[in-house]
Formats: structure tokens, C-alpha cells, sequence
């Protein structure tokens, strides 16, 4: 049985190692964990998945191979009722708990239970009697019951005695869209540590060798704080197309700026031409000429790019194609400049990246750029981080 549960993580592309599924294997031969389940799950995710990113696709593998288990050991009641009963308490509050006694108990809901698998011959849904979807049977899944048991699907009103198949990681997943969490976890790659200030850090390693070359008599020694070295510069598209990705441009920038002691950003739309602002408020009043980011910061910046590159191509390729204004130089102009200037530099992009084949901007871009385009996604992001790193 637990060779094939292994190939179907494999299957369901977890980078899971024999030696990781022989440590599982010798664990249940010391009987580490009680014959449960449950107990299983948690001891089989700690030995074989070693990246959280990858939580999300183990508890649906688990849930795909395990389920039948799971069902039979349940739903055939041979478990036995007082387990039922401790649940009842643990999951419920006092007043649901007296709500259920009120309608007869526990007693009575497992019996009624038990003659509805010898009775039901079909799917059902909606309705109050009938183990299904929806209605307000006490049995099933997506619709409400004080004193229900939930079998099967993900549940509405999340007051089921039993939750099948929680998936309590789905947003670790590196294909998904992410989180400032992730985020700042991806961006941390691009750290770089320097030792700046005062000397206020201890030195452990160079107190233990001092201290020993002294004969024992304790030599304190310190060093400045590390601090992250790397500087870089952000610039985010704003408005139009880009309001659909507020949220994660959000995510992104309040990232940054926690993971990042010299981080400069301003804004552009669209495409980059002759000026950017800092306050979108103010964006007409207060313009910084883009000729005043090339001479002031220096090639080691770190540039990103932050936009959709959701445009017309003319955008792009011609003078006064801004729909804002009549620029004077193409965008693609400035964009090469910034390249030039800044050989560290990435663009991510918060549209699907299977959509990008239908924008031909994008296809614009990504060619005027090197190809250096990447999905804000968990993989996308990390990927773009190595790239700034080299």
C-alpha cells in the first residue's frame, strides 16, 4: 500500500526521494505514531515533503489516494460512538452542543446515519432527509444543519462534525498567485549582507578563540550589525488595465519595502517615456524626468519593473503613441536606456502568464527586454531574484 501511495506523489509531481519514503517506513516500524489516520498524515507530510511550498499538492495526492480509507473507517461507524462523542465536544460550542440534544443527541443522529448508507441508492441533492449537496439534511455537504456531519466536498457552513479533505496550504502552491508572506520569502534571495555601523553585535566565534588564546579569561569581541546592502530601484505601472492587480502590486511593494533598506520606487503608465512620478495624487505637478533616475543611481540598483504591459503596441514602438501625452521618444527608447543603465534588472508581471501569448505589447517587451519577463507567482519571483542576483 505505501509503495503506491509514493508513486502517486510522484505522479502528482512531489519531489519525493526513496530515502525520504524508507525514513517513513522505519518510523512506522518504531510505531511512532498511534494506528490513526490522521496521525499518519501529519507523520507522512513531515518525512516526505521537506518545501511548504509543496503542502497543497501533498493534502490533495493524500486526500485522492487515502479517501476511500478514510470513508470506509468512518462511515461504516467502526469507529467507536464515545471517539464520536469527544469530537462532538471539542468541535462544537456549549450552545450548538445543546441545540443537538435538544433534537434527540448524538445517539439518534449516528442511528439515523446508519439507516440512510442501507436506504440511499443515489446521488441526491438539495432537500432534508437524503444524504447530499445542499438543503438542510444533516447529512452531506454545502448546505446547513446544526447537527450535521459533513461527508464529502468542501462544506458551506463550516459547522461540520467531520471536514473532509482541509487543505490548509493551498496558497503555497509556487503556481498559484502569492501573499506578502511569500513574497518577502522569495525576495530574500536577493539579500545581500554587509556589516555597517557601530560595533554593537556580538562575535561569538571570534570571542571563543580570543577567550581561549587568552587562557580562559573572557575576551568579548564585536562587529557591526549586518545589514542588507542591496539597493533597488522599483518602477510600478498604475491605473487602467493594472487595477484588476492592485492587491498583489500592493503585496509586492509593502514587501519590498520591509525586506529592503535602500529601495527608491516611482510610477508610470503603461510603458516608461520621458518622466515618472512619486505621488500618483500629484502625478501632473510633480514629475521626475527619467533622465534624473539614469544620471543619479548608479548600475548597481536593482531594477524591477512591476506592470501588466497591457497596451497597444504603438504604445510601445512609437513617438506620441502615450495615450496620455504626445512623447516625444518611443517607450521601447526608454526602456533600453533603463536596461543600458541598470544590467540587473527584471520585469514581473501580475497577468497569467497563459495569457501573454495573446498581448502582443507583452510580446513586445519581453523581446525589447531579453526576455527577462516573469509571473508573479512563487516560481516566477524566485526565478527573477536569481536573475538580479548573478
Amino acid at each position: 500500500m505505501l509503495i503506491d501511495f509514493f508513486y502517486t506523489l510522484r505522479d502528482a509531481k512531489l519531489p519525493v526521494s526513496v530515502k525520504e519514503y524508507l525514513t517513513l517506513v522505519e518510523a512506522l516500524k518504531e510505531r511512532v505514531i498511534a494506528p490513526s489516520l490522521d496521525d499518519f498524515y501529519y507523520l507522512a507530510r513531515m518525512t516526505l515533503v521537506k518545501d511548504e511550498q509543496y503542502f497543497d499538492r501533498f493534502d490533495q495526492a493524500f486526500g485522492a489516494y487515502f479517501r476511500g480509507i478514510e470513508k470506509k473507517s468512518e462511515q461504516a461507524f467502526e469507529i467507536p460512538e464515545d471517539w464520536l462523542k469527544k469530537k462532538l465536544e471539542r468541535d462544537f460550542t456549549p450552545e450548538q452542543r445543546a441545540q443537538i440534544e435538544a433534537m434527540g443527541g448524538l445517539d439518534k443522529l449516528m442511528e439515523r446515519l446508519k439507516e440512510l448508507f442501507e436506504e440511499q441508492k443515489e446521488r441526491h441533492e438539495g432537500g432534508s432527509k437524503w444524504i447530499g449537496t445542499g438543503g438542510t439534511s444533516p447529512f452531506g455537504n454545502g448546505g446547513y444543519n446544526p447537527e450535521g456531519i459533513r461527508i464529502g466536498g468542501e462544506g458551506g457552513q463550516r459547522s461540520a462534525v467531520k471536514v473532509w479533505d482541509a487543505r490548509a496550504y493551498r496558497d503555497y502552491d509556487d503556481q498559484l498567485e502569492i501573499g506578502t508572506r511569500n513574497i518577502k520569502v522569495a525576495l530574500r534571495r536577493l539579500r545581500r549582507f554587509a556589516r555597517e555601523g557601530a560595533a554593537e553585535e556580538l562575535d561569538l566565534n571570534d570571542t571563543i578563540r580570543s577567550t581561549a588564546a587568552n587562557a580562559g579569561w573572557l575576551d568579548l569581541k564585536m562587529v557591526p550589525e549586518r545589514h542588507n546592502n542591496v539597493k533597488v530601484l522599483m518602477l510600478l505601472d498604475v491605473g487602467g488595465s493594472m487595477d484588476d492587480h492592485i492587491k498583489r502590486t500592493e503585496e509586492l511593494f509593502s514587501a519590498a519595502k520591509a525586506e529592503f533598506k535602500h529601495l527608491e520606487f516611482y510610477y508610470f503608465h503603461n510603458c516608461v517615456y520621458d518622466y515618472l512620478w512619486k505621488n500618483n495624487r500629484r502625478r501632473h505637478a510633480e514629475r521626475t524626468p527619467t533622465w534624473d533616475l539614469l544620471h543619479k543611481f548608479t548600475p548597481d540598483y536593482k531594477l524591477i519593473f512591476v506592470g501588466d504591459a497591457t497596451m497597444s503596441p504603438y504604445e510601445v514602438l512609437q513617438p506620441g503613441g502615450s495615450v496620455e501625452y504626445n512623447n516625444p521618444e518611443a517607450g521601447a527608447v526608454w526602456l533600453r536606456r533603463l536596461a543600458d543603465q541598470f544590467p540587473h534588472f527584471a520585469w514581473l508581471n501580475p497577468e497569467p502568464e497563459r495569457l501573454w501569448e495573446y498581448r502582443q505589447s507583452v510580446s513586445v517587451i519581453r523581446e525589447i527586454l531579453g526576455h527577462r519577463m516573469y509571473p508573479l507567482t512563487v516560481a516566477g519571483l524566485e526565478t527573477a531574484m536569481r536573475v538580479l542576483s548573478k
